[in-house]
Order: C-alpha cells, then structure tokens, then sequence
C-alpha cells in the first residue's frame, strides 16, 4: 500500500474532512465558552485552559484543510519529508492538550454543579459549559485520528533513517 495515499494522512479528502470537524468543533467550543461569560468566570483555571488551548487548535487546523484542499485542488502530494515530523509532533501536542482540556473544563463544571455553583457558573452558564467540554472533547477525537493516520505515514520514514 502506498503510505502516500493513505486515507487521512494529510493531503487526502478523508484529511480534509477531519481537519474540517476538528477546526468546527474546536471553534464551537471557544464560542460556547466566550459568549456572554462574565470576566469573573475565567478565575477558574480549567476555563482559561480550553480558551488558550482552542485559540491554538482551530487555526491550526483550518491551515492544515488549506493544505488538504490545495493538495486535492492541484491533485499534487503535499508530503515534504523534512516537515512531517514536526506536523505529527504538533498534531500529538495539541491531541492531548484537547484530550487535557475537555477532560478538566468537564470535571471542573461537574464539581461546580455538584456543589451548587457560584455566582459566575448558574444552571444556563455551567450547562454552556458542558457543552463547550463535549465539543472540545469531539475535537480531540477527530484529532487523534488524524495525529494517528500522520502518524502511521511518519513510520516508514523513521524506519528508513536508522537502516
């Protein structure tokens, strides 16, 4: 099998797709997470975690369907061997920053339910939030499949470095 036209691996229509759903769901999560949030809201750490987090994945990855798209535009491979490891470097950092972030902003709206909430986190606010962790968390699904897929296209180069 040629690992150039591996589905998913960047430069592919199924890469497209993902990096697509990661760059909407990463976007949907900053929009729920900012719209009509109190400043005093972002006092709890996990909040701020997700916004610095999506604020970096979503660009990320609308610049990586660029890519995707010009490849399946022109019908040319974008893989440059030199630049693929950092692409598979970035993609698993920001992966279990995404993973971090969904996993904390749900614990940490689920603690604030539980306990009755504060004043910055009512029954509207801490359901927004919920959803905002669930789309952070979709995000990170989408993006570990793609970090995999790049993964699995990054093997064949390393095994050939140490021959």
């Amino acid at each position: 099998m040629d690992t150039h036209k591996l589905q998913g691996s960047i430069g592919t229509s199924a890469s497209l797709a993902l990096r697509l759903g990661q760059a909407i769901f990463s976007a949907a999560s900053l929009l729920f997470m900012c719209l009509n949030v109190s400043y005093y809201s972002y006092s709890y750490p996990p909040f701020c975690f997700l916004v610095a987090t999506m604020s970096f994945v979503t660009p990320w990855n609308l610049g990586l369907a660029v890519i995707d798209a010009f490849s399946l535009l022109v019908k040319r491979s974008s893989h440059q061997p030199g630049i693929l490891p950092y692409l598979v470097g970035v993609d698993w950092v920001l992966s279990f920053l995404s993973l971090a972030t969904a996993c904390s902003l749900a614990s940490a709206t689920d603690y604030l339910i539980a306990s009755g909430g504060s004043p910055y986190c009512n029954w509207n606010m801490c359901r927004r939030y919920q959803l905002s962790a669930a789309m952070a968390f979709l995000s990170w699904i989408l993006s570990l499949a793609s970090s995999l897929f790049n993964l699995w296209l990054l093997l064949p180069t390393v095994y050939l470095l140490h021959l």
